[in-house]
């Protein structure tokens, strides 16, 4: 009897071990994230890259640009967001997004980024044109106009615009907005985007064997 009973209080102290195991991942491969088609590299390898794929046109990316700076406010300083525009083979987006790799260029992107989505969700403007999205960035930057124009049909511009294509490519993305951690895990947009961003931020640190 005396057996039994220290057998069954050896099983309860385990108990608790188990339920925090489990806990550890509440987020599982194939449910909440997925492993994407071809890991890329951080641009930065001493930084967790957290990757934001998304279209100008979507309204889904519109709508999660708050959550985005929500994130961004307490964004761990071992990490780096990027944002990564996607055409989504539509022409329009080709526009938008060599004029967002112009603004990266020229400064501004910010105030720019934050005007073409206004623009296009907010004020219900089509921005399929080099002149609207001119337009725009003059507007919200205050840069020359002209500045923008050199810019933009630049050659470092169009190998930008072909390079993001390639990787979003590689990796698998399908749609948007997508978040991308890590440059491994890619995780679709939902109401716990962002706890399971950060759920995988950690794994990648438990990974490369680093503490926060």
């Amino acid at each position: 009897m005396h057996f039994f009973a220290r057998a069954l209080i050896a099983l309860t102290a385990l108990l608790p071990l188990a339920c925090t195991a489990a806990d550890a991942e509440k987020y599982q491969a194939g449910e909440h994230y997925k492993s994407v088609r071809v890991p890329q590299p951080p641009a930065d390898p001493g930084k967790i890259e957290v990757m934001e794929v998304f279209a100008y046109s979507c309204p889904h990316c519109f709508q999660l640009e708050g959550k985005v700076e929500q994130w961004l406010a307490k964004k761990p300083g071992d990490v780096v967001f990027v944002r990564q525009p996607h055409t989504l083979g539509a022409p329009a987006n080709q526009v938008r997004n060599k004029a967002m790799y112009t603004a990266q260029m020229l400064g501004g992107f910010e105030k720019f980024h934050k005007a073409l989505f206004g623009a296009i969700h907010g004020q219900g403007r089509v921005m399929a044109t080099v002149e609207e999205v001119r337009e725009v960035f003059v507007k919200s930057t205050g840069l020359k106009a002209e500045d923008f124009d050199g810019a933009y049909s630049s050659f470092m511009i169009d190998s930008r615009l072909r390079i993001g294509e390639k990787t979003v490519q590689d990796l698998g993305i399908a749609s948007v907005p997508t978040i991308v951690v890590d440059g491994k895990w890619s995780v679709p947009n939902g109401a716990n985007v962002f706890s399971i961003v950060d759920f995988l931020v950690e794994k990648a640190r438990k990974e490369r064997g680093k503490s926060r």
